[in-house]
């Protein structure tokens, strides 16, 4: 077993990095004087990789997994004060708790629920209308319904076109064995990672740990395949009626990922995009404040960086009665900036305020075991973003405008009221 110290001198913080010997990733952040402790137990397995198995598959094992036979993991968390929850995002699956005390009795039931699957086809079957539930009343959400849409049409062959809990169709076909199938391949350790961060230490962790882990056998081969998708979009336009008040808009920019299919953007580019977000289209800018007076979008009125293995977006949203002026306003202005370049002062001003805000998310438990887990996945380190802030310039944030955006390679979904 290795442990390994990363240090922030900034922060004048630290983390741990443990190689344990049953092949899991562990990485603890002790949080001196912190009242609560966070853990996330997670898996690089996601509704992605559903290749030869059932859309939806990840989410429903996700659902699964809480139930044993005797109490189901909730109930045991609720006697020791504890809240749990659990997550299935494209491309992973995390199982979390959050408490103030009981922590090394809570970490024991969190490992222990996930690695002891229980199925039967009838709890199957049963969950199956549940979720079959669930997915009816997604589709019946605009706010979901219009960033779905946008992604059925601007990808053609990923399976990020395809909503994560499937559809009612898909899931009627899993099975047990199914499930069983999927855990022992994606469920192994060396596929896994577990994060704590608050008020505990690496060897309360690692007492835990040996005490409750039980060993899985190692899979071979690459758990996550190719996913090739082309570089244009599919179609450029789809609209739904729905019940709302205003029209919904949600349109994109697609990028190319043919140099490396299965891969993630950097963090570095991810914060140069989130720079370049809140530099051109941010609250503060020009053009935010013209479009908003008027009154083409409203303060719901966001941007995102969508991305994942083998996908990558820069997404525009919000509410309008006018969606497709907003939408040639958005292409009109990146036009402009990568003629004219960025403005220096809002770069800097915009820099220093995502600098200051990735400081001070460092106080936020929560998010701090989220983002272990996430950068180990992504093969990064939780203190990267303090130096990327500290050093990037804009130089590098003009490079990286013009790898985005291209206007000509965009889609758009709006959702319009029922007539």
């Amino acid at each position: 077993m290795n442990i390994k110290e990363i240090k922030n001198d900034l922060l004048s913080e630290s983390y741990y990095e443990i190689e344990h010997d049953s092949g899991l990733k562990i990485m603890v952040y002790p949080k001196a004087g912190y009242s609560s402790t966070y853990a996330v137990f997670g898996t690089n397995y996601g509704s992605i990789d559903a290749d030869g198995i059932p859309n939806g598959t990840a989410h429903f094992l996700e659902h699964k997994l809480f139930e044993s036979e005797e109490l189901d993991a909730f109930e045991l968390f609720a006697k020791t004060g504890a809240q749990a929850n659990a997550y299935t995002s494209f491309d992973r699956t995390c199982y979390l708790f959050n408490c103030g005390a009981n922590f090394a009795e809570n970490l024991k039931i969190l490992i222990n629920f996930v690695q002891h699957p229980y199925f039967t086809q009838a709890t199957v079957e049963k969950e199956q209308g549940i979720i079959g539930q669930e997915i009816r009343m997604y589709q019946d959400e605009p706010n979901w319904q219009v960033m779905f849409n946008l992604l059925r049409i601007a990808y053609q062959k990923h399976p990020v076109r395809i909503d994560i809990a499937g559809t009612c169709e898909t899931i009627a076909e899993i099975t047990a064995d199914c499930l069983y199938d999927c855990y022992h391949k994606f469920y192994n350790l060396s596929n896994m990672a577990l994060a704590c961060v608050g008020n505990t230490t690496v060897e309360e962790v690692l007492k835990v740990v040996d005490e409750t882990l039980e060993n899985t056998p190692e899979v071979s081969g690459e758990l996550r395949r190719d996913l090739l998708e082309p570089y244009e979009v599919g179609e450029t336009y789809i609209e739904e009626k729905m019940a709302v008040a205003m029209p919904l808009f949600c349109f994109g920019f697609k990028e190319d990922v043919s140099k490396d299919p299965i891969g993630r953007t950097s963090l570095k580019e991810k914060i140069l995009t989130s720079i370049l977000f809140d530099t051109i289209f941010g609250e503060t800018t020009e053009f935010y404040n013209e479009l908003l007076s008027e009154g083409l979008i409203s303060p719901s009125f966001c941007t995102e960086y969508f991305e994942g293995p083998g996908y990558r977006m820069t997404l525009f949203s919000g509410d309008s009665r006018e969606p497709q002026k907003v939408a040639e306003a958005v292409k009109n202005r990146i036009v402009e900036v990568k003629k004219n370049g960025l403005d220096p002062v809002e770069f800097e001003r915009v820099r220093r305020a995502q600098y200051g805000r990735a400081i001070m998310a460092y106080n936020d438990v929560d998010g701090l075991a989220n983002d272990l887990i996430l950068s180990h996945f992504e093969n990064s380190k939780l203190f990267d973003d303090i130096d990327i802030y500290k050093n990037i310039t804009i130089d590098d944030a003009t490079e990286r405008l013009a790898e985005e955006f291209d206007v000509d390679n965009f889609a758009m979904s709006v959702v319009l009221p029922k007539e």
